[in-house]
């Protein structure tokens, strides 16, 4: 697989919701943080503002417009951003999956959104590999995420044999023509794990990372894989991604050993083997540094998470 879609099957998305939202007159509705839930809209109909913590602005959303949260941030629509936020709570959950949810009056603008959870220890980590947000505004380029949204409405309102199946591909879908559209739309230039992906240079190297991540990679080594000297790609590699390359060598490493001991019964020397640690002890080391925890504490917290 490449880098994108080795990232996105360890987040297993699961656990969906999907509703409509309609509104009129002057609203503004504050949500809450939700750590490890990814949210998918479409604008239907009318406009409306978007304010995400963390990002400096609010942004205009027009009907056709479509946006992702991957983060799970506390975020604002509103009609007005001057106006008082009422809390979300007041209005959702929805009374069943798949329902329209109205705020005021309805009448004049209308949302439909899809959100899923991510699984993992590591899915933190992960989603941090995201942009805090993801505005597709291309109408060439909207159909294909719009569809996958109200499909997955459809699903969760009318349930039928193999729904859940279909919905975690729709998940999937989503969130990857999202993502691919934010880096069409944004250019070159810019930093970020993503950017770094798509990069001419730069998307060569991560790529060989994740195709062998066993092997003894060096500075050198990955270097060649981008077409330039070692300086030059150390410094592009760390001003895009935001760590040095060897770092993320450890980093990918330490994510896939993650995903393995939650969802295998391998043994750590195993694991630790399999990525190219012939010393179980280093394997830990590496493992408790960029995890948190040793391999055996990770793997009894996931198997309590799960109980």
């Amino acid at each position: 697989m490449d880098p994108l879609s080795d990232v996105l099957s360890l987040l297993k998305p699961r656990s969906y919701v999907s509703a409509g939202v309609e509104a009129g007159g002057a609203w503004s509705v504050q949500f809450p943080a939700q750590n490890k839930l990814i949210k998918c809209y479409a604008v239907v109909s009318g406009e409306c503002w978007l304010a995400v913590e963390g990002v400096p602005e609010a942004v205009h959303m027009r009907k056709g417009d479509c946006f992702v949260l991957p983060r799970g941030r506390p975020f604002r629509l509103a009609s007005d951003m001057t106006l008082p936020a009422e809390p979300s709570s007041n209005y959702f959950p929805p009374p069943r999956p798949g329902a329209v949810v109205k705020i005021k009056d309805g009448g004049e603008f209308f949302l439909v959104g899809s959100r899923f959870g991510v699984s993992g220890g590591h899915s933190e980590t992960l989603i941090g590999m995201l942009p805090p947000i993801v505005h597709i505004r291309s109408e060439a380029e909207q159909a294909a995420l719009r569809w996958a949204v109200e499909r997955m409405m459809q699903e969760l309102h009318d349930p039928e044999p193999g729904g859940s199946l279909i919905a975690q591909h729709l998940a999937h879908m989503m969130l990857v023509q999202a993502l691919r559209l934010h880096v069409k739309e944004n250019g070159s230039n810019r930093t970020g794990w993503l950017f770094a992906v798509a990069d001419k240079q730069l998307g060569p190297a991560i790529g060989a990372i994740h195709a062998d991540p066993a092997y003894r990679w060096t500075l050198p080594a990955l270097a060649e894989r981008a077409c330039m000297s070692r300086s030059a790609f150390a410094l592009k590699f760390r001003e895009t991604v935001g760590s040095s390359p060897m770092e993320y060598v450890t980093r990918w490493r330490m994510l896939l050993a993650g995903d393995k001991l939650e969802n295998s019964s391998d043994p750590v020397s195993a694991i630790s083997l399999s990525l190219g640690y012939e010393s179980e002890s280093a394997f830990s080391t590496a493992f408790k540094r960029v995890m948190g925890s040793s391999p055996r504490q990770y793997a009894r917290s996931c198997t309590q998470q799960a109980g």
